[in-house]
């Protein structure tokens, strides 16, 4: 097999495509020819030494992936040989095979694309688990989803969209914009050229949004929790911008709002089934055509650097996809 190895926490630029021997799966485990593999922000982190979790060195990164059960563990009953899954194992899916507990890996229908599927348990698992569970959205409720282009962004307005809600999306350009009324979102507001405060005024009456969802961080987020709605729900989803903002409390006080954390990762390993149940609704979205990962680059493995460099720039609308020939 050949994947990239991770030695040190120096970011993508230390990474090496290597050739190893390719692995057996233990009890409980199987392993996975990958087909499609998607980049998440979390994935930069990880290389960089930023995130939640440090793996132990050496290691594959690459959290997100699809492809073909090709041997399965001692003890492994619901996944057999020849199986297409998705994957969602927070390292090993940037390379050409995978080794996973079987227990974080999704059985796909027919229907399911391999590069879809690589790039949809993080995104849509994450965004579901925040409006849905976390936010209670209900139908009707205004969301407002910063960082709307994106590839939680690109998920918020099509879930907000399927459960009912109103969304207006926030984006950085025109092209942004336009990419989130293709899929949706039933206003738009560039943030570059226009006051966040002042448009979400005029979009909702002076109520504000319902929930802000908020994979952005940065000085926008306190714009936008000054903007919410009596009883609103602020979801912490991320920190694209680099920035963990401070907000002044008092402004939930004032407005009877929640700041609410989003680690869907943690709910996914601490609450199976819940999780599960999720996963179930998505799909079922997927295939009603309700919900379709927005992948707007699509490189050989070899080129992931280059995937990294486009994520980087913060010019991705969507998702970037790795596949293997």
């Amino acid at each position: 097999m050949q994947a990239w190895i991770c030695n040190e926490f120096a970011g993508p630029e230390q990474l090496a495509w290597q050739t190893q021997p390719t692995p057996e799966p233990g009890k409980g485990e199987v392993r996975v020819a990958i087909k499609a593999a998607s980049l998440n922000f979390p994935d930069l982190l990880i290389v960089q030494g930023k995130y939640q979790m440090k793996p132990a060195l050496p290691f594959v990164p690459g959290a997100e992936f699809a492809g073909v059960v090709e041997a399965v563990g001692e003890g492994v009953k619901h996944l057999a040989v020849g199986t297409h899954v998705a994957g969602f194992a927070g390292t090993g899916g940037f390379g050409t095979h995978a080794i996973a507990p079987a227990a974080v890996l999704m059985p796909l229908p027919p229907v399911f694309s391999f590069e879809d599927a690589a790039a949809f348990l993080c995104t849509y698992g994450t965004t579901y688990h925040a409006l849905m569970d976390r936010a209670a959205l209900k139908a009707g409720e205004t969301v407002l989803v910063l960082g709307a282009a994106g590839g939680v962004g690109t998920a918020a307005i099509q879930i907000a969209k399927a459960a009912g809600a109103r969304v207006i999306a926030a984006a950085s350009t025109d092209e942004k914009c336009a990419l989130c009324r293709e899929l949706g979102a039933d206003e738009t507001i560039n943030y570059a050229t226009t006051n966040l405060r002042d448009a979400l005024k005029t979009l909702t009456d002076g109520k504000g949004p319902d929930v802000v969802y908020d994979p952005v961080g940065g000085d926008m987020t306190e714009q936008a929790f000054r903007s919410i709605a009596w009883r609103g729900r602020l979801l912490v989803v991320g920190f694209a911008n680099g920035q963990i903002p401070n907000l002044p409390l008092n402004l939930a006080l004032l407005k009877g709002a929640s700041i609410v954390g989003v680690f869907w990762g943690e709910f996914a390993r601490r609450e199976p089934q819940a999780n599960a149940a999720c996963l179930m609704q998505l799909a079922a979205w997927y295939m009603e055509g309700k919900i379709k990962p927005v992948i707007e680059h699509k490189l050989p493995m070899s080129q992931l650097k280059e995937g990294f460099a486009l994520m980087g720039s913060r010019q991705v609308r969507g998702k970037v996809v790795l596949v293997n020939d």
